[in-house]
This record gives structure tokens, sequence and C-alpha cells, in this order.
């Protein structure tokens, strides 16, 4: 019913920067939060940063400064620009939304994920 598509993910040296795209398509009457979320090799899946419809960002303690997640509404789209970017910040980077369905179903839904490799 609703797919999220991710891109822009790749490989960038220390320091460089990044933007992630996600667009959302289907059944959409409204999205609520719109989300990153990422990981490692070896590591649990962790939030990076997301966005409600109204209100306040927050981020991950390890990206605040370097990251910033923005999202068109009208694209149904969601970004997150890296700035500073770290080896450790290499992961797959998923998309993560909260849609309302044109028939008022409530979904969590993920994007299949972006590589980025931060490496020298």
């Amino acid at each position: 019913q609703v797919q999220l598509v991710e891109s822009g993910g790749g490989l960038v040296q220390p320091g460089g920067s990044l933007r992630l795209s996600c667009a959302a398509s289907g059944s959409i009457f409204s999205i609520n939060t719109m989300g990153w979320y990422r990981q490692a090799p070896g590591k649990e899946r962790e939030l990076v940063a997301r966005i409600p419809s109204g209100g306040t960002t927050n981020y991950a303690d390890s990206v605040k400064g370097r990251f910033t997640i923005s999202r068109d509404n009208a694209k149904n789209t969601v970004y997150l620009q890296m700035n500073s970017l770290k080896p450790e910040d290499t992961a797959v980077y998923y998309c993560n939304a909260r849609v309302k369905t044109m028939n008022y179903m409530n979904l969590e839904v993920w994007g299949q994920g972006t590589l980025v490799t931060v490496s020298s």
C-alpha cells in the first residue's frame, strides 16, 4: 500500500558530505513522523534523526551538529543532509515513516536501505 524509496548513499571520504532522500508513495492520507535509522555491521539498528509533521526534530547525540533532517510535505519526502562524515557513520541507512492510509489504517513503513560508506 505504501512504499518508501531511498536514494543518495555511496562512498565518501572522511570529512565529506552526502544527502539522502526518501520518497513515500502509495495510498497515503497523511504522514506523521518521518525518520532515518542506521545499522552498522554487527550492531543494532539505531535512530539517527526524526521529524514529526509538526514540532521539533530530534537527533542522536553522535550526529548532532553534523546531520540535518528536513522534509517536503508536498512531495512526501524526507531528507538527511550529512556533513563532516566520519568512518563510524558507515552503515546501512533506513528511512522510516508513520503513515495513515486512505482507508485510515496506521502503518509503520520502512525503506529498503541505502549503504553509506565513509572511508579514505
